[in-house]
């Protein structure tokens, strides 16, 4: 059966429903088999997201209330109501709100299901190697098979965890996370 469209949210009536201090993701898009991803996030008065990099998505990003800017490599571009910016993969950037906080939607081709990859050797993993306890050498620890890649719609595993945002709860795709490319949190 072939979804119909519909009105998933307004966003003036999520705004006025917010606190003017709330932070992060107001609204998200999660209707099931979508190809996009979209988000309303708001920022509070003079917050900041950090200077960050999507490596895999370019993004659109429009204001829908209050002022700021994003500063980007070649300078700074002011942000008012109705502006699009588009962010493409791999350009740095970093957000400020202005002084009557900023309100925008991010829209994304959705992300790519995760896949895990076979650690890497290292020159102490590979070989064998030689052994001190009984007197010999001990065999060369057998290769173990890659896993195979996860093509669900659940969840993430938890060895992930410490890449969730502890305030929206979007995963970073960067293995050392420092602020949340959705957000701006700073991750502990």
């Amino acid at each position: 059966m072939t979804p119909a469209p519909r009105v998933l949210a307004v966003l003036d009536d999520l705004l006025r429903a917010a606190t003017h201090e709330e932070r992060g993701a107001l609204w998200q898009l999660a209707e099931q088999g979508r190809e996009l991803d979209a988000n309303l996030v708001r920022l509070p008065p003079g917050a900041e997201v950090g200077e960050h990099q999507e490596d895999v998505l370019d993004v659109l990003l429009v204001v829908v209330e209050g002022s700021g800017r994003i500063t980007v490599p070649d300078g700074v571009l002011d942000l008012a109501p109705t502006t699009a910016v588009w962010l493409p993969r791999t350009s740095r950037r970093a957000l400020a709100a202005g002084p009557e906080g900023l309100a925008y939607l991010t829209v994304h081709r959705r992300r790519p299901g995760l896949t895990i990859k076979p650690p890497t050797a290292s020159p102490a993993s590979s070989g064998a190697t030689s052994g001190a306890s009984s007197g010999g050498e001990r065999p060369a620890v057998p290769p173990v098979a890659p896993p195979t890649p996860y093509e669900g719609d659940g969840g993430e595993a938890p060895c992930m965890l410490d890449r969730v945002c502890p305030e929206c709860g979007r995963l970073s795709h960067d293995p050392e996370p420092v602020f949340c490319s959705r957000c701006g949190e700073r991750f502990a």
